[in-house]
């Protein structure tokens, strides 16, 4: 299997005043045509780490893609860091960059200087891929096997995402000209209601069994929950696909419901599907999440065919005059409670004439009450076969509480349908 490390240059992305794109993107591209990426890093613009960083990276690596530090300011030294580790003894004109330097000026109404034509200086032991969006090339250097133990390539890319992403194409066609190389597979299932932790151990035994080749990860995400990958590295992409779906098969008996997609997908659209053609309709009554959950079932297209609106009931008297909650269930039992969840569940129902209602009230943080601690949220559910309450406790920040008092009520109201399906 062909590895490669990506690596960016610039003391901008090490003090967090940029935001690296650049990797992610190129690790996306590199795994789906079959080149496993074993590392990524950050290096400061300094001649000696860039050198040292890079060699390491080309001893355990067969490609390396390094990315910035080519543009036509003194403070990146990126090309020559690159010309003493490929043992270069000058530097050569690349014509036909220059010759898209010299258009890219133009076209801007500007004047060539000498250091923009220094720009299509490359080192005597690099190849070039030109540029067609920027005037620094792609430098490609080729080390023979006996300086790092195997052949090694590293291509240099301009930092300007437009430019690095743009030049993708012909990296990879290049790396697939000189590289043996086979198929990676990844394939998702989406699974929610639990944590991390407590799925791993439900399923460890399917884990234990799981066949050598196949590699298991556990992505978990809080308004996703826990994306389950299987991912294997080599062999014919269509029999892998087979082998991985009959392993997910596998977990059906044992999580049931709480798997809500056997694809990357989100719990918005797995409630959506439920509702789509069935002329069923939903509406929302939020306190704690304070919209979070219209505006998560609204992210999905078509949702306006079953999703009628919500309330956002932050005040008392709110959720009093709109929804109908009886004053008495509040002083009797406290807004964060099963009582009041309910008659909101069933007040936002009423109001829109919808055939489910989701209703939430909670204390996000980062203070509690006398009766429920910080985190605590009541989720309300309506519909046409009764009425219905469930309560949560998440111990985190209050934005990734109300992230997870919003998924957890769209997951409730999507498992709350499903069993009246089943009757």
């Amino acid at each position: 299997m062909t590895q490669a490390s990506i690596c960016t240059i610039g003391d901008e992305i090490l003090i967090g005043q940029i935001l690296d794109t650049n990797s992610s993107v190129i690790a996306r591209t590199l795994e789906e045509n079959g080149v496993m990426v074993t590392r990524m890093l950050s290096i400061g613009d300094d001649h000696d780490t860039i050198i040292d960083n890079l060699r390491n990276e080309l001893e355990h690596n067969q490609i390396v893609i390094s990315t910035g530090g080519l543009g036509p300011t003194k403070d990146d030294i990126t090309k020559a860091a690159l010309a003493e580790l490929s043992g270069s003894k000058g530097y050569v004109m690349n014509e036909p960059q220059l010759e898209i330097v010299h258009r890219i000026l133009k076209a801007r109404g500007l004047d060539v200087l000498d250091i923009n034509r220094a720009q299509a200086l490359v080192p005597d032991t690099c190849e070039v891929i030109p540029n067609q969006k920027g005037t620094a090339p792609v430098m490609v250097f080729r080390f023979p096997e006996e300086r790092f133990g195997h052949p090694a390539t590293l291509y240099s890319l301009p930092g300007v995402p437009f430019e690095a992403i743009g030049a993708l194409p012909d990296v990879v066609s290049d790396i697939k000209s000189h590289n043996p190389l086979s198929d990676i597979f990844h394939k998702c299932i989406m699974v929610s209601g639990m944590a991390e932790s407590a799925l791993s151990k439900k399923i460890e035994d399917w884990e234990d069994n799981l066949p050598s080749d196949m590699h298991l990860a556990y992505l978990p995400n809080q308004l996703t929950g826990v994306r389950l990958r299987l991912s294997i590295y080599g062999g014919n992409r269509e029999e892998e696909e087979k082998r991985i779906d009959e392993e997910f098969a596998k977990l059906r008996p044992i999580l049931g419901d709480m798997i809500y997609s056997y694809q990357d997908d989100t719990l918005q659209n797995a409630l959506g599907s439920l509702f789509r053609g069935t002329g069923m309709t939903i509406s929302a009554a939020e306190s704690c999440t304070g919209g979070m959950i219209a505006s998560l079932i609204t992210s999905v297209p078509g949702a306006s065919e079953y999703f009628l609106g919500s309330v956002t009931s932050y005040a008392i008297a709110v959720k009093q005059r709109v929804l109908d909650v009886h004053p008495d269930d509040i002083i009797s039992y406290g807004v964060v409670s099963s009582e009041v969840a309910a008659a909101m569940a069933d007040g936002v129902r009423k109001l829109t004439g919808s055939t489910y209602a989701v209703a939430t009230t909670g204390l996000a943080g980062p203070g509690g009450d006398d009766r429920n601690p910080v985190g605590t949220v009541w989720i309300g559910l309506s519909g046409p076969n009764g009425t219905t309450t469930l309560t949560k406790v998440f111990k985190n920040d209050r934005k990734t509480n109300i992230e997870r008092f919003s998924s957890a009520a769209i997951d409730a109201l999507r498992l709350f349908v499903l069993n009246d399906l089943k009757r």
